[in-house]
């Protein structure tokens, strides 16, 4: 038997075992989660880099029209596409694209320069609590992430506390308890139909007395019209700026990479709304349309600076533009 094999008596001669045992799994580095991340985003496009030279050495305006649609396939989006194929077409008319290996290397640097045109600077308050409002559409994963985000920053050492000011959802409040013991992380919280408001207000006078370095509110998800969502986040803001000179410091909107065109709608109404800083998109592992990316930085000039890659309390890491290029198309 395996059991007794492993466990009882050792052999007199050592004797090499039929199996090596499994070695404990290894944590992947930041970059190897982001390629696991974007796997089948990228496994369709080398597909399509690889059809567009299949039949030719040379890369070609004709070529490069059987590109465009596979781009499209990816979610990079009209208004980006658009303006890869313009480029990509005048070079091929200037100098030529000699081979695949040029063309992924001409693109790379495409899509970087789309994803570094809307990077921005975080200006950290001089002194804390930095104030953050997560914001977004219910169903996009906005009170997960938010738990998922303080555990982040505790784990690079800052001591953390959320808010829970999503009084309107069913079970937000609970949720987002859940994920505060999970991390750890102390909450501020009021009863479901509460004003979220009042929740914010004692969520930054505790971040003050306590010291604390980055206090994190989960916003409603889903109120009756636009005019009622800039209503309450105008009422929050004040909050914010009235306790905290500066505040809120971030607004993120979390958005899901999976719904796509359809995401960028919904979150056109938030970035009006509520004066987003940055872009955290979630379930980008889950999805081959990862070109979602820069169709967000063409369309609503914003950079992600989080990417949700899994379902696990540390499967959220800080967006790279280079790694994410370098993954996407390989």
């Amino acid at each position: 038997m395996v059991f007794s094999s492993l466990f009882g008596k050792r052999p007199a001669e050592p004797e090499k075992p039929e199996s090596a045992p499994e070695e404990p799994e290894q944590k992947l580095g930041f970059f190897d989660r982001m390629r696991q991340a974007v796997s089948r985003t990228r496994e369709s496009l080398s597909e399509s880099l690889g059809s567009v030279v299949a039949l030719t050495r040379e890369v070609d305006q004709a070529s490069l029209d059987d590109l465009e649609p596979r781009l499209l396939a990816a979610d990079i989006g009209s208004a980006t596409t658009a303006i890869i194929m313009e480029n990509l077409r005048q070079r091929a008319m200037r100098t030529g694209i000699e081979s695949g290996a040029q063309l992924k290397e001409i693109l790379k640097n495409e899509l970087r320069q789309i994803l570094d045109g809307v990077s921005t600077t975080i200006h950290h308050p001089a002194a804390p609590p930095e104030v953050i409002l997560m914001v977004g559409v219910n169903g996009t994963g906005k009170t997960t992430t938010t738990g998922k985000l303080a555990n982040l920053y505790k784990s690079q050492g800052k001591s953390v506390l959320l808010c829970a000011a999503d009084t309107f959802r069913a079970a937000a409040i609970e949720q987002l308890e859940v994920w505060s013991q999970r991390s750890d992380v102390p909450i501020i919280k009021t009863k479901q139909g509460g004003d979220p408001s009042a929740a914010l207000y004692d969520a930054l006078t505790a971040s003050k007395s306590r010291g604390t370095d980055i206090m994190i509110a989960d916003t409603a998800g889903r109120l009756h019209t636009k005019t009622d969502l800039m209503k309450e986040l105008d009422k929050m803001r004040r909050t914010c700026e009235k306790l905290v000179p500066g505040a809120p410091h971030q607004t993120f909107l979390v958005m899901d990479a999976t719904t796509g065109q359809n995401g960028l709608q919904q979150a056109r109404l938030f970035t009006e709304a509520a004066r987003v800083s940055g872009i955290v998109l979630t379930k980008l592992d889950g999805t081959a349309k990862g070109g979602i990316v820069l169709a967000i930085a063409t369309e609503l000039k914003l950079p992600v600076l989080y990417a949700g890659i899994g379902e696990k309390i540390d499967d959220l890491i800080p967006f790279d533009s280079n790694a994410f290029v370098d993954s996407l198309v390989g």
